[in-house]
């Protein structure tokens, strides 16, 4: 074997990766909020042991790619999970401004966890493409060519077929691997499990953390495009507003100038206007279905003695009038409708 555990290190590196190993299951199987400060400091202290770990086992050269399975130590087996189990942890993090980098960091520890498992032939499965799932951006030479861009293709049910199939198989396998776990775990916690038991738990650790490392890569994959498209949205100007009109203040709409003068003494609050003021101001505005007809001289001048008469009537204030619309609205506040009628009396 290319190395092993020195007598020194042998404690040290241990109690990383059991440490880091129990924050793990502390904080996955924790009732708290992800986002709390305690569950944060285990995320933390997690992954500050297991990358402690991670380059001491890298600086001992504890797996090599020319030898076989059946080479590595027993005792060796559970350092297979330390890049995976520290990807894991990296997902926890919670602070949005650097997500994209943490789950960057958690793709590329899935994948050195995926290849170590495939130089080894642990589990029958297809490596995932090193790319993060960018899309691919067309280069100068092609976005200058006038051939138009071919339509975006149909999708392929048969693959779609496929993914949904392999995604059931690595369901299964894990809930097979789950239930034989917890079968193997009460020899190992309670210390009495001999080689061959120890080393079928930790094989069996090493599968069931390969169908959880192709399903997060593949949620990865499309938080990456997520986030990527984000970040081009935050950086793009912002549209300006457009003008907004200012509101329409309420009115009362009359037939005459005596009229709004009463009804402007009951709602002081809401300015008032004659039907002949609403159409002499939108006249002047232009917004009158027959604008732009021409008038003859004759429309134009009894418009204007109209005009000069209600000027007139207004000026003189028309005391009679005012108070006959006031005795009228006062009889009809102590008479019903229809009272006084008598043709209609069956």
């Amino acid at each position: 074997m290319a190395g092993a555990e020195g007598e020194a290190e042998a404690p040290r590196l241990s109690e990383l990766l059991d440490g880091g190993w129990k924050l793990y299951e502390e904080v996955e199987n924790t009732s708290e909020p992800s986002g709390s400060n305690p569950v944060q400091v285990k995320v933390k202290r997690g992954i500050k042991q297991l990358e402690e770990a991670l380059s001491m086992v890298e600086q001992l050269d504890l797996f090599s790619r020319n030898e076989e399975l059946e080479e590595i130590a027993t005792a060796d087996l559970k350092y297979l999970l330390l890049p995976v189990l520290l990807a894991a942890l990296t997902l926890k993090q919670v602070n949005a401004a650097q997500r994209l980098e943490h789950v960057q960091k958690a793709r590329r520890h899935f994948l050195d966890f995926l290849r170590r498992c495939k130089d080894y032939g642990i589990g029958s499965f297809h490596m995932p493409a090193d790319g993060e799932g960018a899309e691919a951006t067309p280069t100068e030479a092609e976005s200058d060519s006038p051939v138009p861009a071919p339509r975006p293709q149909q999708p392929d049910l048969i693959a779609m077929a496929t993914q949904r199939q392999a995604k059931i198989e690595r369901f299964k396998q894990r809930k097979e691997a789950e239930a034989k776990l917890a079968e193997l775990r009460v020899a190992v916690d309670g210390g009495f499990a001999d080689d061959e038991v120890l080393r079928d738990f930790y094989l069996l650790q090493v599968r069931r953390w390969i169908t959880i490392a192709i399903e997060e890569i593949d949620s990865i994959d499309q938080e990456i495009q997520i986030l990527k498209r984000m970040d081009v949205l935050k950086q793009s100007p912002a549209q300006p507003p457009h003008p907004r009109r200012p509101p329409m203040k309420p009115f009362i709409l009359t037939k005459d100038a005596v009229q709004a003068k009463v009804f402007g003494a009951g709602y002081p609050s809401l300015p008032t206007m004659t039907v002949d003021d609403w159409y002499e101001q939108h006249r002047r505005k232009g917004c009158l279905p027959d604008q732009g007809i021409p008038q003859s001289a004759a429309d134009v001048d009894a418009e204007e003695r109209e005009r000069e008469e209600k000027e007139r009537r207004e000026e003189e204030d028309d005391e009679e009038a005012l108070q006959k619309a006031r005795d009228w609205d006062n009889w009809k506040d102590t008479h019903r409708r229809g009272y006084g009628n008598r043709k209609n009396m069956g």
